[in-house]
This record gives C-alpha cells, structure tokens and sequence, in this order.
C-alpha cells in the first residue's frame, strides 16, 4: 500500500511488564480519527483525514492512490484544488505570444470563460461542465469562429493544467464535447459602388484608407502606420514595414502582423489619392515607443493622424467614430461588416528584411 492509516483516538503504549495497549490519546471523540497518509511522487508527506466508521474509507482511499500512481495517473490532491480562475490568471501571466495576441486571449478568457468556469477546482473538470459552458457560451457570443477562438483558448489552458498535474485528462478532448463550428462563410468581394458609398460617408481626412485597403490590401494598423517614407510614387510600390498597434498600455509602432515585411504594388489611382490626401492633410511626425509602452522611441511622418491632427490614430476609435457611421450612412450593418478590403490583397513582390 501506499501509505498507512493514523489512528488518532487511539496510540499504542507499552506498559510495566513491557505488553503494547492501547490507550486514548487527547483527541479522542473530536474531529476525524483516522488519517490517511503517504508520501508522494514529490518526496513530500501527503494525507486525507476520515470520520469515525470510515477506515474502510480510508484504505480505499490508499489503494486508489497507490493505483493512480502505479499507472501514472497521480495527481496532488493540493494541485487538483486550484480553481479554473487561479490557474487561467497564472497561466495568462507567462504567456510569451506576440503581445496583441496575449491581450486578445487574455480579453476572452476573463470576458467569456472566468465568470462562467473561474470558481470550479481544476480536479472536478468533467465534460458536462464544458458542455455546459459552451451552451451558455452560445447565447453570448452569436459568432461560431469566434466561440471555436475561445473555446480553443480554453482547451489550451486545461492542456497546460494536465501537463502541471492538476487534472488527469483535458474535459474538452471529450467524444461528447463538440467544438463551435469553424466560420465557414465564403468572402464577397464588395461591389463597386459599395466601396465608393462607404469612402464617400467618411470624414474626409480618412477617405484615402479605402485606396490602401481596398487597392493595396493593407490591414487598419499597417494604414494607420504609413510613413511618407515608406511610399515609392516613382516605381509603384508600398513599403510595409511597421504598423500602429494598439495594447492595453497605449499606442506603440511595431512590425506588420507576424512580421510579414513586404512590398506592395501601388496603383496610379490609389496614388493619386494619396497625393490629393498629402496636399489636404500634411504628413505629421509621430513619436511612438517601439512594440511596447516603455520601449524606444520611434518617430515617423505618417499620413493620417486623429480628427484633431494630433496623433496616431487608434484603430478602435476610428471604428466606433468613423468607420462604422460609413457603414450604417452607406446602407450596411455595422456588425456584421468587416474591415477587409473588398477587392482582397494583391500579390507582393518581395519580403524585405
């Protein structure tokens, strides 16, 4: 067996004629009698108290233990205790992604996840709790791809768990947990009169980022983070080197997204644009910490700055303040648009290094 059972109602002491007897320690009639103990895979003395009546328990308790053990399904007691939300908080914390990708799982987890499954112990996981989960889930989040997001970050955080010996086995590799669908909707290209009805709805100085995102294929924080310098009128061709990104601490310049440096064709018409947007609304330097608040300083000329002209633009409000009033002005639904660029990317010609 894998331990041995206290008795502490009872020790065994040894009397005049040097006989063992036993006799009643101080505790006994209070608090549970028997203990459990053994030492564990970590060297270190673990125990389960039992009532009185229950050392058939207890040596039960023992022989399973002893069986987890001999199979390599042993888990700490302790470790199994840990709640969904401490170890999501302390798994979040040692994240080393990309950081925009840490803050956008580390937002649905405790947006989506915490509330729901924060307070159970990690140990009691079973698949009707996710199953339980993603029904709730549904009723949240209308977007199937982005419930399979989340619910992949979840399965993420419960593989690391049985890695850290907390449970035995991930609830969501279960046969009767079924994962939200992957988004299946096929990308319609806006139509022509769609895109200039949108541009047309925009604040003036921001209708040249149809150009780049419909003509040139380049995502918000890449538009956002164009530097005069990083546009060759004479050859035809976009420099990508940098984006604005947004985090949690504040604006930063960093490198396009998985660091996909390029070149991309230009279009006379989305140049000329450009040049009508240049002569309208200056370049202006901007200084932003390079890829985290704190970083070094970076200064760029970019073409388009807030409302005010007084900095970078923040993604985030140019779609509340901006983007989405075009939609809903030009006939759409502001939901269920995207900012993809309706004529999708065009090819590159090289990655620079």
């Amino acid at each position: 067996m894998a331990g041995h059972i206290q008795d502490r109602w009872y020790k065994t002491e040894t009397d005049a004629n040097s006989k063992p007897r036993r006799v009643r320690t101080e505790r006994h009639g209070t608090g549970l009698r028997y203990r459990a103990r053994y030492i564990g895979p970590d060297g270190t003395e673990k125990s389960k108290s039992f009532p009185d009546g229950q050392k058939r328990l207890a040596d039960q308790w023992l022989v399973h233990i002893e069986a987890d053990m001999s199979r390599g399904q042993y888990m700490d007691p302790a470790a199994s205790k840990v709640t969904f939300r401490q170890y999501a908080e302390k798994w979040l914390s040692t994240q080393t992604t990309d950081m925009t990708t840490r803050e956008s799982v580390e937002s649905a987890i405790r947006g989506h996840v915490i509330p729901y499954l924060g307070p159970r112990p990690l140990g009691s996981f079973k698949p009707e709790h996710i199953r339980d989960w993603l029904s709730a889930l549904e009723r949240a989040v209308p977007a199937s791809s982005y419930r399979r997001v989340i619910y992949n970050n979840v399965s993420t955080v419960l593989n690391a768990a049985v890695d850290d010996g907390h449970l035995s086995k991930n609830p969501c590799h279960a046969q009767s947990v079924r994962p939200p669908a992957a988004g299946t909707g096929r990308v319609v290209p806006w139509s022509a009169e769609r895109v200039f009805a949108v541009r047309a709805a925009l604040p003036e100085r921001f209708r040249a980022t149809v150009g780049l995102g419909g003509g040139c294929g380049l995502r918000q924080g890449e538009i956002f983070g164009l530097p005069v310098d990083e546009i060759a009128f004479d050859s035809g061709w976009l420099h990508i080197m940098n984006q604005v990104k947004v985090t949690k601490e504040g604006l930063v310049f960093a490198p396009p997204k998985r660091s996909k440096v390029r070149d991309v064709p230009l279009p006379d018409r989305v140049a000329h644009a450009l040049k009508q947007h240049m002569e309208a609304f200056p370049p202006v330097e901007i200084t932003l910490p390079w890829l985290r608040v704190g970083g070094p300083p970076v200064t760029k000329r970019l073409l388009f700055t807030r409302l005010d002209g007084a900095g970078a633009v923040r993604r985030t409000d140019f779609n509340d303040r901006a983007w989405k009033p075009a939609l809903v002005a030009a006939g759409g639904d502001p939901p269920a648009e995207a900012w993809e660029a309706p004529p999708g990317r065009p090819r590159t010609r090289h990655a620079r290094s």
